[in-house]
């Protein structure tokens, strides 16, 4: 991100959390609101890992068709991830976590090449969305018996916004990056605002457009970068939850730019299962850039303007 002269500075720290790499920018703050965003993020990471035993999604998992107790956050996910699977009719699927289990995914992402396997399709959905059962005042919920609840890319997303947001009146600016799904907010480090680079998703640091936002949201689905070997052949971490599959739909990646983090990505999941066809139905609400395994580019018409 460049800064001009007389811009104001952002203090930046970098940090590994939620299984990637995460950036916060501050504009007008000090560090304690770097410090409060890593705490908040760490406490969410411990609500919302599939990884730790201890946490409310592993409570969900090991008790799929019972209620348990959840943290309110938690609640406030699970709504966000039925929202998403109602808007997108069930391309956006929170429960694909038996099918990236059954792919080997069932550790974080730095070990999975290690638990390569036969796959063994696990479709999730027999055209009905299942339903997840929420009862916010007692801060229960449930998820159907034989599913499991993967936050993924959502679960980034929204701690993305909620740190954010948490912390917008701390400073006058703040960014939140959590793997490339990104929370503006406020004043940027520009006089256009935040200014934020879209990746070629095969040829790292060579820009496809360059955007300049005054607040809002980017989040990035991408079927390149968590890929693994099984003895079946290369997989990823983006399930088809009607096949129960990694997508095979000739999109690497799509990137959506939404109001808020969580829409972005639940948007961006739902394209790269659609094909490049998807951004005849999106509103006008929602920009996104797709690029296809042969590295054509479709975009929505102020994306398609920034291309390079």
């Amino acid at each position: 991100m460049a800064v001009l002269m007389g811009s104001p500075v952002p203090l930046i720290e970098r940090f590994g959390a939620m299984g990637t790499q995460v950036e916060v920018q501050v504009i007008g703050g000090n560090h304690s609101v770097i410090h409060q965003a890593k705490a908040r993020i760490a406490a969410l990471e411990t609500r919302w890992s599939r990884f730790r035993t201890g946490s409310d999604v592993s409570a969900l998992n090991r008790n799929a068709g019972s209620s348990v107790p959840v943290a309110p956050e938690t609640i406030l996910l699970l709504e966000r991830a039925v929202a998403g699977a109602r808007a997108t009719g069930g391309r956006f699927d929170p429960t694909v976590g038996a099918a990236l289990l059954s792919h080997g995914y069932d550790r974080t992402f730095a070990d999975v090449a290690d638990a390569a396997q036969d796959l063994h399709p696990f479709p999730v959905v027999d055209g009905s969305w299942p339903m997840i059962e929420i009862n916010a005042f007692a801060s229960t919920a449930s998820i159907p018996e034989g599913t499991v609840f993967d936050p993924g890319g959502i679960g980034k997303g929204l701690a993305a916004d909620l740190v954010a947001a948490e912390l917008a009146d701390q400073a006058d600016g703040i960014l939140v990056n959590i793997g490339g799904d990104l929370r503006l907010c406020g004043t940027g480090p520009d006089p256009a605002g935040w200014i934020i680079s879209i990746e070629d998703p095969f040829v790292p640091m060579r820009e496809l457009a360059c955007l300049a936002l005054p607040e809002g949201a980017v989040a990035t689905s991408s079927c390149v970068q968590r890929r693994w070997e099984t003895a079946d052949g290369v997989v990823h971490h983006i399930i088809d939850p009607f096949t129960g599959t990694s997508a095979r739909t000739g999109v690497a990646s799509v990137t959506v730019v939404a109001a808020e983090t969580w829409w972005a990505e639940i948007q961006a999941t739902s394209l790269l299962l659609q094909g490049p066809g998807g951004l005849a139905d999106l509103d006008d609400t929602v920009e996104a850039l797709i690029v296809t395994d042969e590295g054509e580019c479709h975009a929505t018409p102020l994306l398609d303007a920034v291309l390079r």
